[in-house]
Formats: C-alpha cells, structure tokens, sequence
C-alpha cells in the first residue's frame, strides 16, 4: 500500500475507489496525471467544493500531475440535481464569466511549476465544436441506456421528469474522462461522493474505446457532515464562499474557528495539510485544554493562508482580536466594515450634532431613553471603541470614520453601525 493511500485513508478521504489493488500498485510504480472537474454554475466555489480538488492537491504533493478541468461546456448543460426541477440554463457570456472566477480561485490551491506542475482546461475546447452526429456515432453509441438508467442520479428523476439534454449528461463528463485520458494520459478520476456515476460512466467511455487492458481508476470523496446533524458549509447568512467579495476572509476565518470540538479533528484531517503528527498534538490539546482552542485557530490559519492569502489572514486576525478587546480604534475603517458585514446598522439622516441617547433609542440599541441613560452612565457604552459617561454626548464629525460611519458598541460583544446619508 503506497504511503499516500495510507495517507488519504487516516484522513477519511475515501469513500468508493473501483480497483483498490490495481490504484495501489499503479501509484507504488508510476507517477500519473488525474483529474477533477467541476462545472461553473456560479462565478465563485463555496466550501462544499473544496475537498475533492484539496484532496488532488495531496497527490500532486506526492509526485502526480493533478489536472483541473472547469466544464465551460457541461456548464451551459447542468448536471442533473437531486432536485425535481430541471437547472436554469445560463447563457454563454455568463458561463465564461464565472469560468474566469472559478479559475482565479483554483490557481491559489495548485502549483502549476515544475515537474508535475498542474494543468488546468476547460472541456469547452473539445466538446465546444463537436457536431451531433460525431457525439452520436463516436461516444453515445457506446453508452446503453439501461446502463443510463440504473445510474441513481438519473433513476430518482425518472418519476418528475428529466430532459434529454440532463439525462445525456454522464455522457459528456464521460467523453472529458476520455479526452484526458488519451491526450494527457490521465488515468483517474476523483470527486464527491455524488460523482461516482459519472466517473464510472468515463470508466466505461475508455473501455469501450481504448480496448479491455486501458488502466483507468475513479475515486470519490464522502460527503463532509458535521457532529450535530447539520450541513457543513452553511451559516445563517448563506454558504461559505471562497470569493473575498462575498464572504470576506475574516467572515471565512470565523467560519472555521468556529468549528465545534466534536469535529475540529475530523476538519483538520480532511482540510489541512499538516501531518499527521501535528494533528495528533492538536488532537491532544482538545482532549485536555479545550479553552484554548488551539485546533480552531489553526484550522482558522491553515484554511484562510490557503485560499486568501498571508495578509488577508493576518487582516482577519486582527479584526478578530480588536472585535474581542473593543479596540475598534487599531482598525482601518476597511476592516471595521469587513468585521462588522452583518451587524445591525442604522442610517441616521439628521445631522451630525445627534445626542447620543436619542440615537441610542432611535437604532434600537437601547430600548428607552432610560435604559440608554443608563447604559451610558455605567460605561457600557463605546463610541468608535471609546467608552463614555457623558449623558450629553453628541456625535461628531470627528466620530465619522471614513466619512460614512460610527461604531456604537453595547456591553462587550454588541456592535452596531450608525451609517450617515
């Protein structure tokens, strides 16, 4: 067994592989190229998708050659969703568009240098220009629709309804197995666990077309779930995404120094690419500090170093530790906004000479103006993260920050924005 399969087997990462025996013995000999795809339905990955090509990037760590294939081509197509309702189309211009974000994203997880440096397509470039008679003749005459059907993507759709173009789907991702496999020599296939119709369809496309002695293997990865039942990948304000634009680096560093005892082990094995030593130490400090939660920063540093970068992790680290002391004055009014995305705002329209009671009252950071007075006079109140007693206070221009807002904190751990117009 190589050590890599030893590897990814401590770690949890596989869940189905065809031919186990004849994978092991193939990476023990051979340095080869695999693959994993994923489809552009939106202009940024979220979380969910970051496994499968995690788990590619630990092969190209051993020595192969991991391809990226973003599916400019089975995008304008849709995969076939657990849902009952067919995928909404999207145009061409959109497709492409989230095809460049989506790339963007992948380039900070893989090395494209050196030896085994990755390579990243599109199957847009092969499926693109190909006629109806070429995909008829040359791939769906090899693919039976009984096959097809017993494929539970396809089956649990049979009963709603599925069009042609979703049922010929498989076909297509078959014919990108086939494309890598005879033009890059890639002879695997990784992916989520909802992916293994798919790459045993591909299996099927090199058999039939490359002859019976084609070595070719497809591996899918679990579907991550957490301790308590619920999804991984979700908050209340929606998924995770690996845009800074539409979650910020400190919102995905919380993310993950939020995880839970119960499953901040498992995330480490599964997200990192620290050894196993090290996750065995931290594994360790759960079990008998978990105050510190030394395993959540990490995860936390590992996870935001990974995909935004050294100084973005270093801008959610600070914003994490002036949110936590109040000290909102060592923040650029950038990173307050970043830190302070989903905090109950208020836009004042009156002008800037407001008391700081009424203003209080009016943004429902104090129920009444006696509750606010004495808010104010116990010093649980902060301006710009400056604690005041004054009762008559009144806001300033010099309490804007940046010319648009003030933060407004209530005991230690209640922020609000006062937004000007």
């Amino acid at each position: 067994m190589s050590t890599l399969m030893d590897d990814l087997k401590w770690r949890g990462l596989i869940y189905q592989e065809t031919d186990a025996d004849g994978l092991a013995d193939t990476l023990d000999n051979e340095k080869i190229s695999l693959y994993c795809g994923v489809d552009p339905t939106a202009d940024s990955m979220h979380i969910g998708h970051l496994l499968p090509f995690l788990t590619l990037r630990r092969f190209q760590k051993h020595g192969h050659r991991p391809i990226v294939l973003v599916g400019g081509a089975t995008g304008l197509i849709g995969d076939p969703s657990g849902k009952k309702e067919e995928r909404k189309l999207q145009t061409m211009e959109q497709v492409e568009k989230n095809v460049q974000g989506l790339k963007k994203q992948l380039e900070q997880i893989f090395d494209f240098q050196g030896e085994n440096g990755a390579i990243l397509t599109n199957n847009f470039e092969w499926v693109g220009s190909m006629d109806l008679i070429t995909f008829l003749r040359d791939y769906g005459k090899n693919i039976g629709v009984n096959y097809m059907l017993a494929k539970d993507i396809v089956s649990s759709r049979l009963e709603s309804g599925i069009s042609f173009t979703e049922f010929t789907y498989t076909i297509l991702q078959a014919i990108d197995f086939y494309q890598l496999y005879e033009n890059w020599n890639c002879k695997m296939q990784i992916g989520g666990s909802d992916q293994w119709g798919n790459i045993t369809t591909g299996l099927e496309m090199i058999r039939k077309m490359a002859g019976e002695g084609a070595k070719a293997y497809g591996m899918t990865i679990p579907l991550v779930t957490k301790a308590d039942g619920t999804k991984f990948g979700k908050t209340e304000s929606g998924a995770i995404w690996l845009d800074p634009v539409k979650t910020t680096p400190y919102e995905f560093y919380q993310f993950w120094i939020n995880t839970s005892d119960a499953d901040v082990v498992k995330y480490l094995k599964l997200f990192t690419f620290l050894d196993r030593t090290e996750i065995e130490e931290l594994e360790k400090s759960v079990q008998s500090e978990a105050h510190l939660r030394k395993a959540q920063r990490t995860l936390a540093e590992e996870m935001t170093r990974l995909i935004h970068g050294e100084e973005a992790l270093q801008q959610a680290i600070r914003i994490t530790e002036a949110l936590f002391s109040g000290n909102i004055a060592s923040l650029s009014a950038r990173e307050i906004e970043q830190g302070l995305k989903d905090v109950p705002t208020f836009e004042h329209e009156e002008g800037m000479e407001a008391g700081l009671v009424e203003i209080l009252v009016q943004a429902k950071i104090s129920p009444s103006k006696r509750q606010a007075r004495e808010d104010i006079q116990n010093g649980a109140v902060s301006i710009n993260g400056e604690k005041t007693t004054d009762l008559h206070y009144k806001l300033e221009e010099k309490d804007k920050l940046d010319g648009k807002f003030t933060v407004i904190r209530r005991g230690k751990k209640k922020y609000y924005l006062i937004q000007y117009k």
